[in-house]
């Protein structure tokens, strides 16, 4: 594969620009410019209230949450449209408001496309089991892309989406990474063996 990205999208409502946990999104910089904080290995914005105010102003519906099915449905339909479309899915993780998937494609295509073709395809899993909310949608509008520039930064994604993320309600990650996963647990399991005995 030509090109690997860390793509995120959140569920409509639940984690909104401004939000205190962080976010990836368009802000105004102090001279009024509009800049987005996209780039791994950078610190993002954060705990903005007035932006998560106004935005939570704007929403046309309640929040949406994703069950255990609905996540596993998310994931299946993933590999799925990944095959289809011949790119390789390395990694991929749905908690009830968030997604993340690791993927590399041939070329240099729009990411923003590959964005919107999970996402779709992910819909129309979720409305096998239940029906679009009332605002039309279960996705917020836009959402995260980070290109991975190398194989670094690739293996550093995967194992941030299949085994950093908080209660994923399902996770699926390519058989080539389990030693890299196997790897990361062992040396986090070290860690904490460590830290009860320091003083």
């Amino acid at each position: 594969m030509d090109r690997y990205w860390l793509l995120t999208w959140t569920c409509y409502g639940n984690w909104l620009p401004g939000d205190q946990r962080g976010f990836v999104g368009n802000i105004r910089d102090d001279d009024g410019n509009q800049v987005n904080h996209n780039i791994p290995g950078t610190p993002y914005d954060e705990d903005l209230p007035g932006l998560e105010h106004w935005v939570r102003g704007q929403m046309s519906g309640d929040p949406v949450s994703l069950s255990r099915a609905d996540a596993q449905a998310v994931i299946a339909q993933f590999r799925e449209t990944a095959r289809v479309r011949k790119w390789n899915l390395e990694a991929a993780s749905s908690m009830f408001n968030h997604t993340h998937l690791v993927v590399g494609v041939a070329g240099d295509p729009d990411p923003q496309q590959i964005l919107e073709t999970f996402k779709s395809w992910a819909t129309r899993a979720v409305m096998k089991l239940r029906p679009l909310p009332t605002n039309g949608t279960f996705w917020t509008a836009k959402g995260s892309k980070r290109k991975l520039p190398d194989d670094t930064a690739v293996r550093s994604a995967v194992i941030y989406v299949a085994s950093k993320q908080p209660n994923p309600l399902a996770t699926w990650w390519a058989e080539h990474w389990q030693p890299a996963l196997d790897e990361y647990d062992a040396s986090r399991r070290a860690v904490l063996r460590e830290e009860p005995g320091e003083s």
